[in-house]
């Protein structure tokens, strides 16, 4: 970044979080009231916004999302979203431009609590919290997870990799919550994704953030469970998935 853009960096950056803390301590209180007193579809339409309104915040920045939603993606089955991940704002965008797909996630047990709109919408918009040295706690959700998404033909998003990647490089995947989805939901379809660029939003940790970042998220052809055996499913949504990762 030239120098004049990263020192423009810091009071962009000054301003964008003071309008994206504010969009959420204000839609903490719209999906308390949504989820407690009108019911599912509002709390989810409720979260959309929510993170659509992230994403205008993050023009603030300058930064850019290129998204292309396949037309084909099919209706009323569990969809299987998997992904590599490189930041905290490669959520934003899956959940605003996939959200007729109900995406759901798998996330860290730490962020239950104490981040407004964030951890409330862990808690009850049908996403799983993990405790991830606790690997009894960890199946028994990924069971409910799995019954979850074949009940209410919803997605499911799990990134393999497990922690972040700040560099951008691809990370080794890890199979166990794979292999379980994909055991226990066989009629699911994957959505295999690539994310490009978001790692650098946070390359000089959270302040300042870069400007004029461009975000690309590549979405592959589906594939039904059933038609692979497990191992090889993996193997493929892997290559697929890393082989698109695009140069620094």
């Amino acid at each position: 970044m030239k120098p004049i853009v990263y020192i423009l960096s810091y009071p962009f950056t000054i301003l964008f979080y003071l309008i994206f803390g504010s969009f959420l301590f204000i839609f903490h209180g719209i999906q308390w009231v949504c989820f407690n007193f009108i019911g599912y579809q509002a709390h989810k339409k409720s979260v959309d916004i929510l993170n659509l309104f992230i994403l205008l915040c993050l023009k603030i920045l300058g930064t850019s999302f290129e998204f292309k939603v396949p037309k084909n993606i099919p209706k009323n089955i569990p969809i299987i979203i998997v992904s590599n991940h490189q930041s905290l704002w490669d959520i934003p965008p899956i959940i605003w431009f996939l959200r007729k797909l109900h995406p759901k996630f798998i996330s860290k047990f730490e962020l239950g609590k104490g981040i407004p709109s964030v951890s409330f919408n862990l808690r009850h918009g049908g996403s799983i919290l993990i405790k991830r040295k606790n690997a009894k706690q960890a199946l028994s959700e990924m069971i409910k997870f799995s019954d979850y998404l074949i009940r209410n033909n919803r997605s499911g998003v799990i990134f393999p990799e497990g922690t972040r990647s700040r560099t951008g490089d691809a990370k080794r995947f890890h199979r166990k919550g794979l292999e379980l989805l994909f055991k226990k939901i066989p009629q699911a379809q994957v959505l295999p994704l690539t994310i490009n660029h978001s790692w650098k939003l946070q390359r000089y940790g959270m302040f300042p953030m870069p400007m004029g970042v461009k975000i690309i998220y590549t979405l592959h052809p589906l594939l039904k469970v059933s038609d692979f055996d497990i191992d090889f499913l993996i193997d493929k949504i892997e290559l697929q998935i890393k082989s698109n990762i695009l140069p620094k």
